[in-house]
């Protein structure tokens, strides 16, 4: 499930809509990385920081805790996302609607932080285009996001019950739903978007025993979407007694850092 070179982007080609309340609720995994994350973006305190997919917020309020004299916008392309953020953030916060391809900001800003993002978004090239003409010169990036050989387990057996006659008049042809791409891919596209200092690599991550409402709301929410109300639930079922118990889901994270080159 790799977005590999030469290979066609993921079949999903915008945003999908989320479940805000339970993925407020079943993402500590993603909360955990991200507060790692945070640790290797330096700031002095008086930056403006752009969370690129703020989520619920949660990570937010993280973030704005390491500027007390500077600002935080977060951005999401999920209107539920953003509604949730806005209840556990308050005012402090400037929050917007956008897909990340595509926004505009009234002002550069010093650097972007994202956590458990990328993955979704179909054109990489797109988005670190968008990213650097975001970034201020020398602004720096510093992200996490499902990379090469994430969630291997979960995307076999969600392919393989997909194929199941309950579920396959309706998933046929749904394949390649997130963009898990190589560090050096990612290091190149970074580069050709105008980024130096680029480094990135693969860190697993495993998450063992996750509930189901994790599964259908982080994982595999895209064949969900597909599927009529019915057979939703049997079908996260169905998944997690194909990948048997312990249920493990092998997360294996791309960690990105580099900087826009100054003009």
């Amino acid at each position: 499930m790799s977005g590999g070179a030469g290979l066609p982007p993921p079949s999903h080609t915008g945003p999908r809509e989320w479940d805000a309340e339970v993925y407020h609720r079943v993402s500590q995994p993603q909360f955990e990385w991200a507060s790692d994350v945070l640790g290797r973006l330096p700031l002095r305190g008086d930056e403006v920081v752009l969370d690129a997919g703020c989520g619920t917020g949660r990570v937010t309020a993280l973030l704005r805790e390491r500027l007390p004299r500077g600002r935080v916008i977060g951005v999401d392309a999920s209107d539920a996302m953003v509604r949730k953020a806005r209840e556990v953030l308050g005012d402090r916060i400037e929050l917007l609607i956008a897909d990340l391809t595509e926004m505009r900001l009234s002002e550069q800003v010093d650097a972007v932080f994202s956590n458990a993002v990328f993955h979704w978004i179909a054109d990489h090239d797109r988005l670190f285009a968008r990213l650097g003409e975001t970034l201020r010169p020398g602004g720096r990036l510093v992200a996490q996001c499902g990379g090469e050989g994430n969630v291997a387990s979960l995307a076999a057996a969600a392919r393989a019950v997909a194929a199941r006659a309950a579920y396959a008049k309706h998933l046929a042809g749904i394949e390649r739903l997130w963009n898990f791409a190589s560090p050096r891919e990612t290091e190149a596209r970074l580069e050709r978007a105008g980024f130096d200092a680029v480094k990135c690599w693969l860190e697993p991550k495993p998450v063992t025993e996750r509930p189901l409402d994790y599964l259908a709301t982080v994982t595999l929410g895209p064949y969900l979407d597909r599927l009529p109300k019915a057979p939703r639930e049997s079908f996260v079922e169905d998944v997690a007694t194909e990948m048997g118990s312990p249920l493990v889901l092998d997360h294996v994270r791309l960690n990105i850092s580099a900087r826009r080159s100054a003009e």
